[in-house]
C-alpha cells in the first residue's frame, strides 16, 4: 500500500479531502500534517476580525474532515525533509515516511524588516488572531497595502481602532488600487502611500524615512517568503525559495513530490499566490494522485486566464476586480460573504457519491 503524506491543510489539500471524502482514495494510506486541527479560512478573516463572523463560521474542521476522508490526522510541524530518505521530519523528533508527498504549507509574512520581532504578523492566522486578543488595538500601524494590509485596516478601523497604513511599492493593479485607496479613506485609515517602512523602533515606533510615530501596535501586511525548511530542503526552488512545479504540480527535481498553493511557482506559467488559484490546484492534485495509484499518467494544471478577486472594506461593502473589470459596493460584499460561506460549508456537507455515510464507521 503507498504512503502518501500530505504537509499543511491549506485550500488545495482540502479541496483534496473534500475529494476522498466523496470517493474515497482507496490503495493508499494517507496522513495530514498540520499544527492545528482546525483552519481559519483566509477569505473571512477580515470579516471576522471586523465582527462580521463568529470564529467558528470562519473556521474549517480540518480533525472532522480527515475522518471523514479516511485520512489520519497528524498533529504537529514540520522541521525538515529527507527527501532522500522520504521521510517528514517533524519538530517534536517523530518523522513520517512516504512514497509520495504533497506539499500545501503556505508561506510567512516577511519579518526582514528591521526590529519586525516588536511586530504582529498576519501569518500564520491562528497565531495572529491569538495575538490580537492580547495586544491593544486602539493605535495601530499596518505595514504592507496590498489586498491584505487594506482589508485588515479597514477590518480594524470598523472596530473603531486608528489605523495607519503605510505602504511601499504599489502591489494592487491601478484601478483596484484607486478603488482601495478610496475606500482606505471613507474607512477613516491614515493610508500612506509611498511611505515604506525602514524600521521598527522600542515603542513600538515605525520609522518610514524621516517621519517616526508610535503606535500600541503594529501588524505585519508585507509579502510572502517561503518557509525556511522548505527552501532548505533541496527541492527546485525559485530564487525567493518557493518550489518549482511543472504543469502536473510535482517538483521539476523530485517527481514523488507535488507542491501546490502559496508554497509553490509554477515553472511554465507563474500566477498569483491566492486562493483561487490554490482551489484549482486541489481539483488537479486529487485527480493526479488517483491516476498515479492506478498507475496512469498526471494532467497538467493550467491557470485560469481571469481571477475574480472581492476585497472586504470593513463595513458590508466590498471591491470586486476580475481581469479590467472593477466595480464595488454592498452587492459585491453580499456576493462575497455568499462565497465565503458556501465554500466553509462546502467541508461539512460533503457526502459519499455512493450514498454511503462518509464516515470511518461505515
Amino acid at each position: 500500500m503507498k504512503r502518501i503524506v500530505l504537509v499543511g491543510a491549506g485550500h488545495a489539500h482540502l479541496v483534496a479531502l473534500r475529494s476522498f471524502v466523496e470517493q474515497p482514495l482507496y490503495g493508499a494510506r494517507l496522513v495530514l500534517v498540520t499544527p492545528q486541527a482546525g483552519q481559519i479560512y483566509s477569505g473571512m478573516l477580515p470579516g471576522l476580525i471586523a465582527g462580521h463572523y463568529a470564529l467558528d463560521e470562519a473556521q474549517i474542521d480540518v480533525a472532522e474532515l480527515c475522518r471523514r476522508s479516511f485520512v489520519e490526522l497528524a498533529q504537529g510541524r514540520v522541521a525538515a525533509l529527507d527527501l532522500a530518505g522520504r521521510r517528514v521530519r517533524l519538530a517534536d523528533g517523530s518523522s513520517l515516511e512516504y512514497d509520495l508527498l504533497s506539499i500545501n504549507a503556505g508561506s510567512l509574512c516577511d519579518v526582514s524588516l528591521p526590529g519586525a520581532g516588536r511586530a504582529l504578523p498576519v501569518k500564520p492566522f491562528e497565531t495572529f488572531i491569538a495575538g490580537l486578543r492580547t495586544a491593544v488595538v486602539d493605535r495601530v500601524a499596518i505595514v504592507g497595502a496590498g489586498a491584505a494590509g487594506s482589508e485588515l485596516a479597514m477590518a480594524l478601523a470598523h472596530r473603531g481602532a486608528a489605523v495607519t497604513l503605510y505602504a511601499g511599492t504599489p502591489t494592487l493593479s491601478p484601478p483596484l488600487g484607486q478603488r482601495v485607496a478610496r475606500a482606505l479613506r471613507r474607512a477613516t485609515v491614515d493610508f500612506r502611500p509611498g511611505m515604506a517602512v525602514s524600521a521598527i523602533e522600542e515603542g513600538p515606533s515605525v520609522v518610514a524615512g524621516a517621519s517616526r510615530q508610535e503606535f500600541s501596535a503594529v501588524l505585519l501586511a508585507t509579502g510572502a517568503v517561503a518557509l525556511p525548511w522548505l527552501s532548505q530542503s533541496g527541492l527546485a526552488t525559485d530564487e525567493s525559495g518557493f518550489v518549482l512545479v511543472q504543469d502536473t504540480l510535482q517538483s521539476t527535481s523530485h517527481p514523488e513530490v507535488f507542491a501546490v498553493g502559496d508554497c509553490a511557482t509554477l515553472q511554465s506559467a507563474p500566477h498569483p499566490r491566492s486562493g483561487v488559484y490554490a482551489v484549482r490546484h486541489g481539483e488537479i492534485l486529487a485527480q493526479n494522485l488517483r491516476r498515479l495509484l492506478k498507475p496512469e499518467p498526471p494532467l497538467p494544471y493550467e491557470p485560469q486566464r481571469k481571477a475574480l478577486l472581492l476585497v472586504s472594506c470593513g463595513a458590508r461593502y466590498a471591491i470586486a476586480e476580475r481581469g479590467t473589470f472593477t466595480a464595488e459596493g454592498r452587492w459585491a460584499w453580499k456576493l462575497k460573504d455568499w462565497i465565503d460561506r458556501r465554500w466553509v460549508a462546502s467541508f461539512s456537507k460533503a457526502h459519499r457519491i455512493d450514498g454511503a455515510p462518509a464516515s470511518t464507521d461505515s
